[in-house]
């Protein structure tokens, strides 16, 4: 056995609460994928316990988090409407969520309040919104329609709690909305939403509620494309990350005042409780929030184990209120997010400071860096690419993205009370947004700024959190990697320029292209193509369309509203110049083209 592993051995056998909550976490990971599992984690967890207590008491906690798991997630999944599946429906249902908009549809989360199901989630999603009059959240609304089963493209819903897909042919507001402190909340986030929006151009003021309420339906899709091939998307959600950046700028300005380390955390909590009824409460929110507290407890507890155990306590918080929320890529984001930040800013801080960075400036450079680096490996497991430009993206948009939170975080407070100071605040935050629009816009137009990168297993993903690490910590293999990665652009960028590309197969083609679950037909002659339906959401679509050498299409067709003909219908207009598309839900419409 290695030094180090000794080492490790040691610290978890002096620290046996941190086995026990390593135990019940490693239950609640179990519970909802291989509960059978458990007893084998449980074992061996209790053998590096070492004595018996000890090991009794971590085999107890990785067993109690499994079954908690489960029965959590028979609760969660307990439903009174499979017998109306396939069924015509009216439900009277509040909106838990601004209706999010597609190329294809618009949906929302919706809670049943009167009727079978009343208490459940499910989907609202309809082809056209323009068939409904606008709602927003918490309003209480009539939408009628088929109810369907959740599609296997549907996962993520399942994890937020939605029980089935309401495919609405009419959508209604009735006036109402719901009261109670949920109503109290909505009125903050509404009277917040509206102070983001005053004083500022369109596109900033999108960009500024995107960036502080995680509520991005409003961004142009051109915007939100730049911002994803830039490497800055990571700015456009409410997650941890934000909130720890939040809480390390207040922590130089609290150290002015004279405060001690306890009073700065009281002090941070408590900013953090208030900013998350601001923002809207919602499960992404509260999920920021939780994470977001661990950090600001890790990163001014005094020892390494504190730290840990307060990132532990945060990840077994999140998973009891929803065992399925380890499965969602903003949950891992959001986790790894805030650990690089603690891991590694620290060292990027120290070497800024040493070069006498101004402090705030080196922080908020040390969080970009390690953000970037902590969360890359991730999105290229999740969408299989990577963008080559966004350390130094980052690193440019550091010195906007402090003053734009802070500002905006003023505004949204001081909206409550009053708009005019609420205005001169978002005025002031127009100018750092301007430039981050800006640095989002020219690094996406970086010759090969993103590129397909597929990460085929968890094992692999480990083994490139490995390397980040080493980077980060072992100057010999920073220099090996750096050496590597400007050869390996090399050799790419001479194979891209040597490369010509390949024409289109001569003669009418017809091409039955696999998406797996669902349908795509291309059909091509010369150089004009057209495709039939798209396959589901999140299918390899775009990667069938290269295979199959398909240029700009002249006509995209979606036959029905099914998300395994539409769903990835979305990736297509993003992704190839469409000429014509033909909806067969909802009839034909005018010239598109992708963002």
């Amino acid at each position: 056995m290695s030094a180090w592993c000794r080492h490790a051995l040691a610290v978890l056998r002096a620290h046996p609460r941190h086995l026990v909550l390593a135990g019940l976490l490693a239950g609640l990971l179990c519970g909802p994928v291989a509960p059978a599992l458990a007893l084998g984690v449980a074992a061996a967890l209790a053998a590096l316990a070492g004595r018996p207590p000890v090991a009794l008491l971590v085999a107890g906690a990785v067993l109690a988090g499994a079954y908690g798991a489960g029965a959590r997630l028979a609760a969660l999944d307990k439903t009174a409407l499979r017998p109306l599946l396939g069924e015509e429906v009216a439900l009277r249902a509040e909106l838990l969520e601004q209706p999010r908009p597609g190329k294809l549809a618009r949906s929302a989360q919706a809670r049943i309040v009167a009727g079978p199901g009343s208490g459940e989630r499910v989907v609202v999603r309809i082809g056209r919104w323009g068939h409904a009059r606008p709602a927003s959240t918490g309003a209480i609304v009539i939408a009628r329609g088929r109810l369907r089963a959740l599609g296997p493209f549907d996962a993520y819903q399942r994890r937020r709690g939605a029980h089935a897909v309401l495919q609405v042919r009419t959508l209604s507001p009735t006036g109402a909305a719901r009261g109670g402190a949920w109503g109290a909340v909505d009125a903050v986030r509404a009277r917040a939403e509206h102070a983001l929006e005053t004083g500022l151009p369109p596109p900033e003021a999108a960009l500024l509620r995107g960036m502080v309420l995680g509520q991005d339906e409003r961004l142009d899709p051109g915007v939100r494309q730049d911002f994803r091939t830039s490497g800055l998307a990571h700015l456009l959600a409410a997650s941890g990350q934000n909130v720890v950046l939040l809480a390390a700028l207040a922590v130089p300005l609290l150290g002015l005042l004279g405060l001690g380390l306890r009073a700065r955390l009281v002090v941070l909590l408590g900013l953090i409780a208030l900013y998350v009824p601001l923002a809207g409460a919602g499960p992404p929110i509260q999920r920021a929030g939780i994470m977001g507290a661990a950090g600001v407890v890790a990163a001014l507890a005094g020892r390494p184990a504190s730290r840990v155990y307060a990132l532990g306590l945060a990840a077994v918080a999140t998973l009891a209120l929803n065992p399925r929320a380890a499965g969602d890529v903003g949950w891992q984001l959001s986790f790894a997010a805030v650990v690089a930040i603690l891991v590694l800013a620290p060292r990027v801080r120290a070497r800024l400071e040493a070069r006498r960075c101004p402090a705030l400036l080196a922080e908020g450079i040390g969080i970009a860096v390690a953000a970037t680096l902590g969360t890359a490996p991730l999105l290229a497991f999740h969408f299989g690419r990577a963008s080559l430009v966004s350390l130094p993206a980052n690193l440019l948009a550091a010195p906007a993205v402090g003053p734009i939170m802070w500002l905006g975080m003023l505004a949204a407070a001081v909206g409550q009370l009053a708009t005019a100071p609420a205005a001169l605040l978002t005025g002031l935050a127009g100018y750092p947004l301007a430039f981050l629009l800006w640095v989002a816009h020219v690094a996406a137009r970086v010759p090969h700024a993103s590129v397909g990168l597929r990460i085929g297993s968890v094992a692999a993903l480990a083994g490139l959190y490995a390397v980040v690490v080493a980077f980060v910590v072992v100057r010999r293999v920073r220099r090996v990697v750096l050496v590597a990665a400007v050869a390996g652009g090399g050799v790419a960028a001479a194979g891209a320029g040597a490369a010509a590309p390949r024409p289109p197969p001569p003669g009418p083609v017809a091409s039955f292209l696999d998406v797996g679950q669902g349908d795509a037909t291309l059909l091509q002659d010369g150089g004009h193509a057209v495709l039939v339906d798209a396959g589901p959401p999140g299918g390899p679509i775009v990667r069938r369309l290269a295979e199959a050498r398909a240029g700009p299409l002249d006509v995209l067709v979606v036959t029905h509203a099914q998300a395994d003909h539409e769903g990835g219908a979305v990736g297509v207009l993003r992704g190839h110049r469409v000429g014509l598309l033909l909806d067969g839900a909802a009839g034909a419409r005018g010239p598109a083209h992708a963002a």
